[in-house]
């Protein structure tokens, strides 16, 4: 089968300086208990498929060569295995791979081995490309919002609100009533503020922080942090003392919340099928808009890639499979 790997099929791409992702020809999987094999339709692009192909996360997860990139994914079952049954052959369904050891099966491919409990049915209404943009994005807002627990009223600023995660986090902190403030430039500001941001804050023209202050004296109730890497970068001052951090990043350590009044901390997504398929039903019915910026064939995957690691990326990147 087609598939996208790192830049060396037996080794980390970090042992291969510059290396890039490419196309190569791997043996279709074979489906295990527990696992689903899908031929795949459409698989969404994310940041930590980028981390995987350069190495660095070898460190943590044990990793078996020849690996196939990729983790989210849309299309038809092709095979269950023992212990599967909300599925079955011919299924359309949406799903991930979960990142647990060994790391080696990826959705850049034409067939993907996929654990069960990250699949699930996807709704008729809702296509390949879309549904590819779902799983790790979308559970990665979810857990971001469940984190804060915003209440109504309450205002949350997002930080790296024009990205596939911020996109999310915008629609399902309005829809639980809060008032978001979302970071992004001048050219951004109509889309996010159909998503349901009530002040847009161009993270060109200065400090975050210092611009939120300006509207809201007091500080926000909460910071949704998905840009800023170190403390140092994030927008902490613009939460009031007492106020809640969830991040995505690793911005949000014990020291630098401690050391700012603030609560909260790391988050990390969970695309179970528990996670994506109020996502998916939500998307179908027209409630969550899914933002997909590119789409791409399969040959094509290492720009998309690439688009991401430049942090250049507007939206999801979605790549397709043709048959």
């Amino acid at each position: 089968m087609r598939s996208v790997r790192p830049g060396a099929i037996d080794r980390p791409a970090s042992t291969c300086a510059g290396a890039q992702p490419e196309l190569a020809d791997l043996p279709t999987p074979a489906v295990t208990d527990g696992q689903v094999l899908i031929k795949v339709k459409a698989a969404g692009l994310n940041a930590v498929d980028n981390i995987i192909a350069a190495g660095y996360m070898a460190g943590m997860f044990p990793h078996e060569y020849p690996l196939v990139l990729g983790r989210d994914a849309a299309g038809v079952v092709e095979a269950v295995g023992a212990g599967v049954e909300h599925v079955q052959p011919g299924d359309e369904v949406i799903g991930h791979v979960l990142l647990a050891p060994p790391v080696r099966h990826g959705t850049l491919a034409e067939y993907a081995l996929l654990p069960a409990a990250a699949v699930t049915p996807k709704p008729a209404g809702l296509d390949f490309v879309t549904a590819a943009a779902l799983p790790l994005a979308g559970a990665a807002a979810v857990a971001a919002v469940d984190a804060i627990d915003p209440q109504p009223g309450q205002v949350v600023l997002v930080s790296g609100a024009t990205g596939g995660v911020g996109n999310y986090a915008v629609q399902l902190l309005a829809a639980r009533g809060a008032t978001v403030v979302a970071t992004g430039t001048p050219a951004d500001a109509g889309k996010l503020t159909g998503l349901g941001a009530a002040t847009v804050v161009d993270y060109s023209a200065g400090s975050v922080a210092e611009q939120v202050l300006a509207a809201y004296p007091d500080g926000v109730d909460a910071l949704v942090e998905l840009a800023a890497q170190t403390p140092d970068a994030a927008a902490f001052a613009a939460v009031r003392k007492g106020g809640k951090v969830a991040a995505l990043t690793q911005a949000a350590t014990e020291d630098a919340l401690a050391a700012a009044g603030l609560t909260g901390g790391g988050v990390f997504a969970g695309p179970v099928r528990e996670v994506t398929a109020p996502l998916a039903e939500q998307a179908a019915a027209g409630t969550l808009a899914v933002d997909v910026a590119t789409v791409l064939p399969l040959h094509r995957a290492a720009e998309g890639l690439a688009t991401i690691a430049s942090g250049q990326a507007r939206g999801k990147i979605v790549v397709t499979v043709e048959d």
